[in-house]
């Protein structure tokens, strides 16, 4: 998507993590019930501040999932020391009335205000990358239609044009095997197959060879073509148009499709129902024009492991 113009990158790119985390129920969660002491127990105090289970099981789940697979036995303990650090460190902090400094106030305000953005795009996005949701999408935009046109190419590369056009002039004689010339002369990828490539798409290719071999009919033979890897013969084979991708093969783009989208249409309702006034540093009203976005590249978060 290139017109996400109104998305706020620091927001967003803050938020792929916790997105990342956010199972994506089927529906809204009920209202949590509140811990009790048998269901979250203290597991130890620094200085007065409980440590509770709850507290563990939150660090342990914004681990990577490669730590998160460690034995409880092992990972627990580890993560309890770290805890306890970090409220010693708390204390400590509090103690010297470094909570008071405006400095530190002000951090801990962009902090709590990034909380909240993250919250409320996770609770206004994730719905609509859950797997019923992607489904949905795939047989709205990909089922049943046809697929990309493919084309089956045999190629011989070669360092010069000098040298491409021998190749050529001996693979256009009559009754030349085009496979037994690459096998011969070839450098490039396939030569052991005589310079077969197989069916592929145009956008598998580099521009300079998927331009010439998708103007080819089967059987014809390409006039030297060069690309940065040097300068190529083809003979196409066949042509083909692919079936429909698998949803499978499909989910990666159905989520960063679903992603993006769901991404511009939050921030821009979000922000057409908000009132901004815009000031000039001496206090002149000016209008309110969001400047382009720097999230063209956004990335949707990882799904989330089934269980």
């Amino acid at each position: 998507m290139r017109s996400t113009a109104l998305i706020l990158p620091l927001v967003l790119l803050a938020a792929q993590p916790a997105l990342a985390q956010a199972p994506a129920p089927a529906q809204p969660p009920a209202a949590a019930a509140p811990a009790t002491p048998a269901t979250d127990p203290v597991l130890a105090r620094v200085d007065g501040a409980e440590i509770r289970r709850s507290d563990v099981q939150a660090a342990i789940a914004e681990l990577p999932p490669e730590l998160r697979s460690a034995p409880e036995n092992v990972l627990t303990p580890l993560v309890m020391d770290q805890l306890i650090t970090q409220q010693a460190i708390v204390t400590a902090a509090r103690a010297r009335k470094l909570d008071e400094q405006p400095e530190v106030q002000a951090r801990i305000r962009r902090a709590e205000e990034q909380e909240l953005q993250q919250a409320l795009l996770r609770q206004e996005i994730t719905p609509k990358l859950t797997e019923e949701a992607l489904r949905a999408r795939y047989n709205r935009d990909i089922a049943g239609k046809p697929g990309e046109e493919e084309v089956h190419a045999r190629h011989i590369l070669v360092p010069s044009e000098e040298e491409a056009k021998k190749v050529e002039a001996e693979a256009r004689k009559p009754g030349a095997d085009f496979a037994a010339l690459a096998r011969a002369r070839s450098t490039g990828p396939g030569t052991d197959q005589g310079g077969d490539l197989g069916f592929f798409k145009k956008g598998d290719m580099v521009p300079e060879f998927a331009d010439a071999a998708f103007a080819m009919k089967p059987g014809e033979i390409s006039k030297p073509v060069r690309s940065p890897f040097g300068w190529h013969v083809i003979k196409v084979e066949g042509r083909r148009t692919a079936e429909a991708p698998s949803y499978e093969d499909s989910l990666e783009s159905l989520r960063q499709t679903a992603f993006e989208e769901a991404v511009q249409e939050t921030v821009t309702r979000l922000r057409a129902n908000a009132k901004v006034e815009r000031f000039a540093e001496d206090g002149t009203p000016m209008p309110d024009k969001p400047a382009p976005s720097l999230l063209d590249s956004a990335t949707p978060p990882p799904p989330a492991q089934r269980r």
